[in-house]
């Protein structure tokens, strides 16, 4: 007669779960500096040429170790804000060389009182740009980014400017609008004009609340592209433009005068 054997006992160690570490604290603020940084540099607090302090004087004002300010200092290099030279220092570079169009430097120019220089100029690079864009993309769009265009005026007709679901579904409509053009180098500017209209929104509402519905603008220039329309929606688009340039100009001034406009682009 066999002999039962005995059945295998479930093994009784608990499983090791692997967690990953926490992230170091430095990593979590090195962002923080950058960005104080970053809006002393953009407001003019620090100008072209000032050599910043040391790296142990600025990490003990900051409270930060000297891993988190390198880190910081090496994002404001990589936006073009400052550059590292030996025997000189950490300075802040010209403005020239500064990386405008990404979306944190966009961002920290508009937390406080935006140079009105850099406005105008930013307006001027949109006037360039969409219009011609909106061109394009009236006789080059697909199905599936007129369908994006049009599900981004529908989030904006539910939600409004004034909110931030709104303002992203703004920032989609124009993004397809660009991707739309079919154009490598248009496209390529996609990611900063989108920033740059959804911060120059927030921007207004915050500052001018828009008594207004400024969505028919918008409107106009979708259905100029998908009547396939090109002359149609360029002016749109540029009708489009100026409007956005008043605006932010008020907003910067709104004790100009001008009475209540609609905020939009």
């Amino acid at each position: 007669m066999a002999t039962a054997q005995p059945k295998p006992q479930p093994d009784a160690r608990p499983k090791r779960v692997r967690r990953r570490p926490p992230r170091p604290r430095s990593l979590r603020l090195h962002g923080t500096v950058a960005r104080e940084l970053g809006i002393r540099i953009v407001s003019g607090l620090l100008e072209p040429g000032q050599i910043l302090e040391g790296e142990i004087a600025a990490s003990s004002q900051f409270n930060v170790s000297r891993t988190a300010y390198r880190e910081a200092i090496r994002i404001l290099a990589a936006k073009g804000l400052v550059n590292s030279r030996p025997k000189i220092g950490t300075q802040v570079s010209p403005r020239k060389e500064w990386h405008l169009l990404d979306p944190d430097v966009l961002g920290w120019i508009f937390v406080g009182e935006p140079d009105e220089r850099l406005i105008a100029s930013l307006f001027e690079l949109r006037r360039i740009v969409e219009p011609d864009a909106a061109r394009l993309a009236a006789t080059r769009r697909t199905a599936e980014q007129l369908a994006r265009m049009k599900a981004g005026l529908d989030g904006v007709a539910q939600h409004g400017f004034a909110t931030e679901i709104g303002r992203r579904c703004d920032k989609e409509f124009h993004s397809a609008l660009l991707e739309a053009s079919a154009n490598d180098f248009i496209v390529s500017l996609t990611s900063g004009v989108a920033a740059a209209i959804a911060i120059t929104t927030a921007f207004k509402q915050h500052r001018l609340p828009a008594p207004h519905d400024a969505l028919p603008v918008h409107l106009a220039v979708y259905e100029a592209i998908e009547a396939q329309d090109a002359e149609g929606a360029h002016d749109a688009m540029a009708r489009l433009v100026e409007r956005g340039l008043t605006d932010t100009m008020e907003a910067r001034d709104p004790g100009a005068g001008h009475g209540p406009v609609a905020v939009c682009c």
